[in-house]
């Protein structure tokens, strides 16, 4: 989320092809399904009743990873068919958490660091409560799967915030994977689980070493981003410094 609605609107409203051009103009994405995504994400916040303000789908999206909790909880204490309770809880957590800020700009009454502050600790909070879910499910030698998961997605979340601090642009991908591929990667592995037990263990050892790869790689190149913005700011500085 990068927008929050709660202020009021401006009086002048931007034409309905200008806000829904303008809803995706603040972050740069480049995971496989964005097209898709956008289009769907186009489609909902016009359709998306007036009390479903940016505050209420964030506290969704929340219920959503709350779900995923739940599903492996009682999938450990129950029945394994519970895990797809965990399904149906990302699809609520990627509605409420793509809906968020793209429907407050939408409708025009963007908090920008309002949101931007308070959708980065909800992701946390969502990624920590997923990560425990797992950890009660998982067998005692592989609990530790789960909390590098949560170890790594953190480590992705932090790469995304320098990023936007160095190069001023925000984006929320890793190369083709963004946060929605994520989602259907880990909703296809619980699927897998009800079917075929004791899969998930595979799939969580084999996701936490991808991401471990994937973050190795962004953060080299955020070095370099970083490196490049200092000599770019050495060579500005020396420019106006008096001549000796």
């Amino acid at each position: 989320m990068v927008g929050n609605a709660v202020s009021e609107p401006e009086t002048t409203e931007p034409g309905e092809a200008d806000r829904s051009k303008k809803i995706f103009q603040d972050r740069k994405r480049t995971n496989i399904l964005r097209k898709y995504e956008q289009q769907l994400i186009s489609y909902l916040v016009k359709n998306t009743p007036l009390f479903f303000t940016s505050n209420v789908l964030t506290f969704i999206g929340f219920l959503g990873s709350l779900l995923v909790f739940i599903g492996f909880v009682l999938a450990t204490y129950i029945n394994r068919n519970y895990l797809l309770l965990g399904v149906i809880g990302f699809i609520i957590n990627w509605y409420g958490d793509s809906l968020d800020g793209r429907i407050a700009y939408y409708r025009n009454i963007p908090r920008k660091w309002f949101g931007f502050a308070l959708d980065i600790i909800m992701d946390w909070v969502a990624t920590v409560f997923i990560g425990l879910g797992y950890m009660v499910y998982a067998k005692e030698e592989l609990e530790l799967a789960a909390f590098l998961f949560v170890v790594l997605y953190g480590w992705a979340m932090i790469i995304s915030q320098i990023r936007y601090k160095i190069t001023d642009n925000y984006t929320i991908d890793a190369g083709l994977l963004g946060p929605t591929e994520i989602r259907i990667l880990l909703a296809l592995v619980l699927i897998t689980e009800v079917i075929f037990k004791d899969t998930i263990q595979f799939f969580a050892i084999t996701m936490c070493a991808a991401l471990f790869i994937i973050n190795c790689l962004d953060t080299r190149n955020l070095l370099k981003l970083g490196d490049e913005r200092d000599r770019e700011e050495l060579e500005l500085k020396s420019k106006h410094l008096p001549n000796a």
